[in-house]
């Protein structure tokens, strides 16, 4: 018996369903975002990357809901995630009305950074069909009561989108959880999504209303408190920052708070360059804590989507049925191995994160 009261496969068509906006990620290589002649295009988006890594990763049935225009670059877009092994068979296609001025697909520019120079991020999302999705657009039956779902999954940047957006999740977690779905949320600050809307104060509003619908809840030291309105206290005198202590005793007290919450996990990275970090992670559940092999150190390459492999790596553990403590290391390993390579996206494989997890080293393989 899992920790998780998990519906049958049997019964069911996919193993998890994602619902967000897939962008299209343009990437300068090694060059700045203002200074690039040359992009190299992925897809991505914070809901979507743990669908793709539970199919690509670990091999399990994965679809998204989403909007996407239908216009060459909408179909562009279609064919990344279809190459990620990702069904569209739940995409709302929206008519293209000849400029983008209705509804477009939403573009991410994304440098890595190196040394001193942190990663950075600039979204060109505004008015995207993905952010337009109302309430009644889905049809939720179909999806967790004829086809049926094991997992359901979506997170705090959907969420920051539009006034529409949080009702859409609502309306999904509701339907979810009638027909027996296992629900996740990553809350996943971004402040640029939230500063022309409200803000913090306009996030922990949103998000407190959607955890109360959450069975699994993803996230960092900063999204506990940026988005939910916890407070981690002061570090001991002392204390590394990555030492868990303060942030167990603010993940007890958001437990307390939301009674539904089966399993709280969240990353801890100490950032010391761009492309030196330290990187560990925390799971509770069933009333303890259980934490992953810090890694002290860890060398980037591109660190986006670090968090949303972490997060698929702690789901497939979870729908495999195995403890907590491996959950966390299944996460903590997958995301690990997401940020030494390039694009939002994990091209991990599970034999990759079990060595990584057993203390692997590099040493070529041939």
């Amino acid at each position: 018996m899992g920790i998780l009261n998990l519906r049958p496969k049997s019964e069911c068509k996919y193993d998890i369903v994602s619902l967000g906006e897939v962008m299209l990620r343009l990437d300068p290589g090694n060059d700045r975002i203002h200074t690039a002649r040359n992009f190299r295009v992925w897809e991505g988006g914070g809901e979507y990357n743990v669908a793709r890594g539970l199919r690509r990763c670990f091999g399990k049935s994965a679809a998204v809901v989403t909007a996407i225009v239908d216009n060459p670059v909408g179909r562009l877009l279609e064919d990344l995630i279809l190459q990620g092994g990702v069904s569209t068979e739940y995409v709302k296609w929206v008519p293209y009305d000849g400029i983008g001025r209705k509804a477009r697909v939403g573009l991410n520019f994304t440098e890595r950074g190196f040394g001193v120079r942190a990663a950075v991020g600039c979204s060109d999302r505004g008015h995207s069909a993905a952010s337009q999705l109302k309430k009644g657009d889905v049809d939720w039956e179909r999806i967790f009561g004829q086809d049926g779902v094991r997992w359901l999954h979506c997170g705090g940047i959907y969420a920051g989108l539009s006034a529409s957006t949080p009702e859409v999740i609502l309306e999904a977690m509701a339907a979810a959880r009638k027909y027996g779905t296992v629900i996740s949320y990553d809350l996943n600050f971004r402040p640029s999504l939230w500063k022309d809307i409200g803000g913090t104060e306009k996030a922990i509003e949103v998000n407190r209303q959607i955890a109360c619908c959450v069975d699994v809840m993803f996230g960092n030291e900063e999204d506990f408190t940026a988005a939910l309105g916890f407070k981690v206290e002061d570090l001991d005198e002392g204390c590394s920052k990555l030492d868990p202590s303060n942030f167990k005793r603010m993940i007890l007290e958001a437990a307390k708070t939301y009674s539904n919450f089966k399993v709280v996990a969240t990353t801890l990275r100490n950032a010391k360059t761009a492309c030196l970090n330290d990187w560990g992670a925390i799971i509770y559940a069933n009333g303890e804590f259980h934490d992953a092999t810090l890694r002290e150190n860890l060398e980037i390459y591109d660190r986006v989507g670090g968090g949303d492999s972490f997060a698929s790596g702690v789901v497939y553990a979870l729908l495999e049925g195995k403890t907590a403590a491996e959950a966390v290391n299944y996460g903590a390993a997958h995301g690990a191995l997401a940020m030494t390579t390039p694009g939002d996206t994990t091209t991990a494989s599970l034999k990759e994160v079990e060595k990584v997890m057993k203390g692997g080293t590099a040493r070529v393989e041939r």
